[in-house]
């Protein structure tokens, strides 16, 4: 059965694109029968950094009527599949994101995951991605409002009827990853599903639009993107940087109550 992913977040830069990026080319490395999907086509990047941002067809002639989903469909070395969007406005204005509910449906068919790079923020395209997968994956950065913004978009997911399936913790300074997984899980109050550190090897890597879990296969960034792929594929993987830098048995921890702004409180000034 296909499981259909929705990569988002609160604001732009928050290194969302990337993550779509690595755990997709993660996934495809693992065997797995993996799509990702530009649904940013206002804003699009994924074909950017992929290298496709030449190809003739994409996403922007689909939801225009103009072109059937398996013309816009590359694939790569790895065998992951990408569906990017145009990078023309006059494409961007062509689109009907109405019918991306459709080409969802064609996507799904030989596909055990599929990846949405949802646009960042609150907006009706950005709204689509989050009612249409079967679950949400927030991107956050350890950062006040990267989390504020964050928890925008994870009262739209609910008003939508969407489903969370977590949260990632991306750009992480290694030194404290355990010490900010934590805390920012218990301000989200949301299950952690990954945490990738701070790490350069992924700028250069995206400067050779390469993902760095190619370029840089062992580098602390692609560790933690292979544990998250790991993670999501329910598969166990004891080496992981996520087994390592994450507390055992997060999601049983009892999360304090109150409002969003008081655990936010809590977590930035307890213990100083």
């Amino acid at each position: 059965m296909t499981k259909v992913y929705a990569i988002a977040s609160g604001k732009g830069g928050t290194g969302k694109t990337m993550t779509v990026v690595n755990l997709g080319t993660s996934l495809a490395l693992m065997g797995k029968k993996t799509v990702i999907l530009d649904a940013d086509i206002g804003m699009a990047n994924l074909g950017l950094v992929l290298g496709l941002e030449k190809k003739n067809i994409t996403l922007h002639d689909v939801l225009a009527g103009k072109a059937d989903v398996s013309q816009a469909i590359y694939q790569l070395p790895t065998g992951l599949r990408v569906v990017p969007s145009g990078l023309s406005l006059r494409g961007f204005r062509d689109s009907n994101p109405d019918r991306l509910q459709f080409v969802m449906s064609e996507l799904i068919k030989g596909a055990e995951y599929v990846l949405i790079d949802a646009p960042a923020g609150i907006n009706r395209d950005g709204v689509i991605p989050l009612a249409i997968a079967d679950e949400v994956l927030l991107v956050v950065n350890p950062e006040l409002s990267s989390m504020l913004d964050a928890s925008k978009v994870e009262a739209v997911i609910d008003i939508v009827g969407g489903s969370l399936g977590g949260i990632i913790i991306n750009r992480v300074p290694p030194y404290r990853a355990a010490l900010t997984c934590q805390k920012i899980g218990e301000v989200m109050n949301a299950r952690i599903l990954g945490v990738i550190p701070e790490d350069s090897s992924v700028r250069t890597a995206t400067a050779f639009k390469t993902p760095v879990v190619i370029m840089y296969p062992d580098s602390i960034a692609s560790r933690g993107y292979k544990a998250l792929a790991a993670r999501v594929a329910g598969e166990s993987d004891a080496t992981s940087v996520f087994q390592a830098i994450t507390p055992q048995g997060h999601k049983e921890h009892e999360v304090h109550k109150g409002s969003f702004v008081d655990r936010l409180t809590r977590s930035l000034f307890e213990d100083v």
